[in-house]
C-alpha cells in the first residue's frame, strides 16, 4: 500500500498533480467529447436531477435560519450555565453542510446533511439532545422531529419548512467558536470525543474531495451521472452492501485525478474502463494516508487485522483516513464488477455510435433476473414502532447475505435489492428481497441442495436482539419463486407480462451470434429472453442453467478464478486452497495463477474479459488503451498483505464490525428475550408450499411459530414444518430442457 506519498504533488507541464500517482492521461477533450458531454448534461437535466431556483433559495433560507437558531441556543445554555455577560455575548455555534449538498450534486427534495459545531461547555446529551431538541419541538416550522442519540453517529432528523435536515453535533475543545472556523484543520480534533470525530468526518472528507479534484464542475457532472447510473442499476446502497454517496464520490474523484483534463463524457467512459480492470482489494485513495499526531486509528491492513478482510477498500482522504466501503460482501462486489463490465461495453459501443445514454442508464430488471428469491417481511403495530423497527432491520440485512455466503461456502450467491417495498394493503408492513443464484462455473452435483435454515435462524436471532422491540414487531423470511413475487413490488401494482424492451446485453448477444462470436451474459435482466409466464414460452435464465463443460467454456470467469497473477505477492498454493474458509472443490491447484484470494473476493478480469485483452479498436485508440492498461498496472503495483480468515475470526469480527459501524437506535440495556429455536431439517428434502400473498411462498420458517416473548416467558411452539431447500438440480439447462 502506498503510504507517505503526497496527495498534492509536483507539476506536470505546469499543471499541479493531484493524487498519489501520475495521471494516466493528460489529453484534453476532442470535439466528440464536447458534443457528447452536452448530450449527457441534457440527459441529466431531463432526468430531473437538478433542483429549481426556487427550491435552491428555499434551502439557503432554511440553512440560514438554522444557523440563527443554534446561535440563540448556545447563548441560552451559556447563560444557564452561569457564564458572565461577556462570555455569553461571545458564545457561538456554527452550521456546516456536507454530503451531496456540499458537493453540489443533490437533487430535488434531497436531505441536507448538516453539522452543528459548538463550544466545550455545550454538551451533546444535555444541551444538544435536550435544550436544542426542546427549542425545535416548539417551532411550527419544524415537523417530524426524531432524535437518535444512541446512534453510532448521534443524529437529529427533522423537516424545516418542508426541507429534510439531518443534524449532527460536534463539541470542540474551544471556549469560543470563531465564525471563520476551518474544520479541515487537524487541530480541531484535539481533545474531541469519538462521536465528535465521527461527526466532523463528513465535513472534513467532503472538503478534501473538492480540494483534490482538478475541475469541480467536471467532477460534479460526472458524479451526478454515476449516482443516477448506480441507482438505475440497483447498486446504490451502503446498507445493502453496495456503495453509498460518499463511495461513489471518491471513486469518481480518483478518475478525475487520473484524467485531469477530460470532460465528463470521457470521465464516465474511463470510470468503467479503470474499475473493470481494478484488482480489488487494492485500495482507491485520493491522497496519502497520514498517521497524524493525535493517535487516532487509520486504515492500515499491515497493522489492523480487521482491515485485511475488506474486499473493496475506498479510503477517505481526511485524517483519520478510514475505509468507507466496509459493508461490501463478495456477492455485492461480484454484482458491481458485472455492472462495471456492462458499463464499459456500452461506453465502448457509444464510441462507434452503437449505443447511447439511454442504453447506459437502462434500469436493472431485478425481478426478472433470478428464479429464486428470499422475501423478508417486517411489520409493526404502529407508525412510530414501524419506523424504528424498519431502520433496525435494514441495518442488519447485510448480515443475512454474509451468513448465507458462509453457510453455503459461497456456492450460493446473493443479490440484495437496495430498498424495501411497502404493501399498501397492510399497514406498517414492508418487504425486502434478495435474488439467489448458484455460483457460476461450479459443476452441479446430483441431489445437491442448499439448506438456509441455520443462516436464517442466526439472522433472526441477531435481529431480535433489538432492545426497543415492542409487541407487533415481527420479521418473517420466506423462499419465493419468480412467478410468486407479490404484485405490490411492481409499478402500479401490475405485474409486467413481458420485458418492456430489449436490454443491452440481450441485443449484444444477438449481434454476436449473428457475427459468429460469443459474448457471455453478465447482466441479470438479460437472462429473460421471452414473454412472461402467461405466454407459455420458456425463459432461459443464466442462473437457472445446468452448465455443460462446453457451455462453461463459453462463459466468463464470473465466480471462478481466472488464470492471472494474484494481487498478493505472498500468496502460496499451500496457503491458498481455501476460499472463504472452505476447501475449493474444483480439484488440485496446479499453479499460483489458479489461486483464489481473500475470502472469495472479485476475480481478476485480465484473462476472462475480452474487452481488456482483445481490444478490437485499431490504430492509435488501441495503443492508447494498452498504454492506459500499463499505467493502471503500475498504479496497482504496491505491496499488499494477504490474510486468510479462520471461521471463528470471521464470526468475531463480523459482530464487532457491526457494533463499530452500524447506526444504532437502541439503548445500552439488553432485554431478556427468547429467540426462535432452530428449524428442523426435513428427512426427504421434498418441497412444500403454503398459501401466503398469492399462494406460492415456500417457507424458510413455520408461519405458526409465535414471536419471541417480550417478558422472557416461554411461548408455545407449534409443530414444525419441513424446511424448504433450494434445489438447483432440476432447473432448465441452456436448451430449455430439464436436467
Amino acid at each position: 500500500m502506498v503510504m507517505g506519498s503526497p496527495g498534492l504533488s509536483n507539476r506536470n507541464n505546469g499543471q499541479q498533480r493531484l493524487g498519489i500517482t501520475e495521471p494516466i492521461s493528460l489529453g484534453g477533450p476532442s470535439e466528440e467529447d464536447v458534443i457528447k458531454t452536452r448530450e449527457l448534461e441534457k440527459y441529466l437535466h431531463d432526468a430531473g436531477l437538478y433542483e429549481s431556483q426556487e427550491e435552491a433559495v428555499s434551502r439557503e433560507e432554511v440553512l440560514g435560519r438554522l444557523d440563527q437558531i443554534v446561535k440563540i441556543w448556545v447563548k441560552t445554555i451559556s447563560r444557564a450555565k452561569g457564564l458572565n455577560d461577556e462570555l455569553v455575548h461571545q458564545a457561538n455555534a456554527k452550521i456546516f453542510t456536507f454530503g451531496s449538498y456540499r458537493l453540489g450534486v443533490h437533487g430535488p427534495g434531497a436531505d441536507i446533511d448538516t453539522l452543528c459545531v459548538g463550544p466545550r461547555h455545550a454538551t451533546r446529551e444535555e444541551d444538544f439532545f435536550g435544550e436544542l431538541y426542546r427549542m425545535l419541538s416548539e417551532m411550527s416550522e419544524v415537523t417530524e422531529l426524531h432524535p437518535v442519540p444512541d446512534a453510532h453517529v448521534p443524529i437529529m432528523q427533522f423537516k424545516f419548512n418542508g426541507v429534510s435536515i439531518d443534524l449532527l453535533y460536534a463539541k470542540l475543545s474551544l471556549y469560543i467558536i470563531p465564525e471563520d472556523l476551518d474544520v479541515s484543520q487537524d487541530a480541531i480534533l484535539h481533545g474531541a470525543d469519538e462521536q465528535t470525530v465521527r461527526s466532523l468526518n463528513g465535513c472534513r472528507v467532503t472538503d478534501q474531495i473538492l480540494r483534490l479534484v482538478p475541475s469541480i464542475q467536471n467532477f460534479r457532472t460526472t458524479l451526478r451521472c454515476m449516482r443516477l447510473w448506480a441507482k438505475r442499476r440497483g447498486v446504490y446502497s451502503n446498507v445493502a452492501g453496495f456503495l453509498g454517496g460518499i463511495n461513489w464520490a471518491l471513486l469518481v474523484a480518483r478518475i478525475c485525478q487520473l484524467y485531469p483534463n477530460a470532460l465528463p463524457n470521457m470521465l464516465v467512459s474511463r470510470f468503467f474502463r479503470v474499475y473493470t480492470q481494478w484488482r480489488w482489494p487494492n485500495p482507491v485513495m485520493l491522497c496519502a494516508i497520514e498517521e497524524g499526531s493525535l493517535g487516532l486509528p487509520v486504515w492500515d491492513p499491515r497493522r489492523n487485522p480487521r482491515d485485511r478482510y475488506h474486499l473493496m477498500p475506498i479510503i477517505t482522504p481526511a485524517y483519520p483516513c478510514m475505509n468507507s466501503s466496509y459493508n461490501v460482501s463478495s456477492s455485492t462486489l461480484r454484482i458491481m464488477l458485472e455492472e462495471f463490465q456492462r458499463g464499459n461495453e456500452i461506453c465502448e459501443a457509444m464510441e462507434t455510435n452503437k449505443a447511447d445514454w439511454d442504453t447506459l442508464f437502462e434500469s436493472y430488471a431485478f425481478f426478472e433476473a433470478y428464479k429464486n428469491y428470499l422475501q423478508i417481511d417486517i411489520s409493526a403495530a404502529n407508525a412510530d414502532g414501524f419506523r424504528k423497527w424498519k431502520g433496525w432491520v435494514e441495518s442488519r440485512l447485510r448480515q443475512l447475505t454474509l451468513k448465507i455466503e458462509r453457510k453455503t461456502y459461497e456456492m450460493l450467491q446473493c443479490h440484495p435489492h437496495p430498498g424495501g417495498f411497502p404493501d399498501k394493503s397492510r399497514p406498517f408492513h414492508s418487504s425486502y428481497f434478495m435474488g439467489l443464484q448458484r455460483k457460476q462455473g461450479v459443476p452441479v452435483k446430483e441431489g445437491e441442495h442448499f439448506d438456509l435454515s441455520k443462516a436464517v435462524d442466526d439472522f433472526k436471532l441477531a435481529v431480535y436482539q433489538y432492545t426497543l422491540r415492542e409487541i407487533g414487531m415481527e420479521i418473517r423470511v420466506s423462499h419465493v419463486k419468480r412467478r410468486e413475487i407479490p404484485n405490490f413490488v411492481f409499478p402500479g401494482g401490475i405485474r409486467p407480462s413481458r420485458p418492456s424492451k430489449v436490454s443491452w446485453v440481450r441485443k449484444r448477444c444477438s449481434e454476436l451470434e449473428v457475427s459468429g462470436s460469443t459474448q457471455p451474459d453478465r447482466s441479470g435482466e438479460d437472462r429473460t429472453v421471452s414473454d412472461g409466464a402467461d405466454s407459455g414460452r420458456k425463459r432461459k435464465l443464466e442462473n437457472d442453467n445446468v452448465e455443460t463443460d462446453h457451455a462453461k467454456s463459453m462463459r466468463p470467469c464470473v465466480g471462478e478464478v481466472c488464470e492471472a497473477s494474484p494481487p498478493f505477492s505472498n500468496v502460496s498454493p499451500s496457503s491458498a486452497k481455501y476460499e472463504n474458509n472452505v476447501e475449493v472443490s474444483t480439484g488440485k491447484i496446479e499453479s499460483p495463477a489458479q489461486i483464489p484470494y481473500q475470502n472469495g473476493q472479485a476475480e481478476v478480469w485480465s484473462r476472462c474479459n475480452p474487452l481488456i485483452n482483445s481490444l478490437s479498436v485499431a490504430g492509435d485508440a488501441s495503443s492508447s488503451k494498452e498504454a492506459e492498461k500499463l499505467a493502471l498496472e503500475k498504479i496497482m503495483a504496491g505491496p499488499y498483505v494477504s490474510h486468510q480468515a479462520l471461521p471463528e475470526e470471521l464470526d468475531e469480527l463480523e459482530g464487532d464490525s457491526e457494533d463499530r459501524h452500524q447506526v444504532k437506535d437502541f439503548s445500552g440495556n439488553m432485554k431478556d428475550s427468547r429467540i426462535e429455536p432452530s428449524i428442523e431439517k426435513s428427512n426427504n428434502g421434498a418441497e412444500t408450499s403454503t398459501g401466503s400473498y398469492n399462494g406460492g411462498l415456500e417457507e424458510l420458517e413455520p408461519a405458526e411459530l409465535m414471536a419471541p416473548s417480550l417478558n422472557g416467558t416461554p411461548e408455545p411452539v407449534a409443530q414444525r414444518k419441513p424446511i424448504i431447500r433450494l434445489n438447483f438440480t432440476s432447473l432448465p439447462n441452456a436448451s430449455g430442457k430439464s436436467s
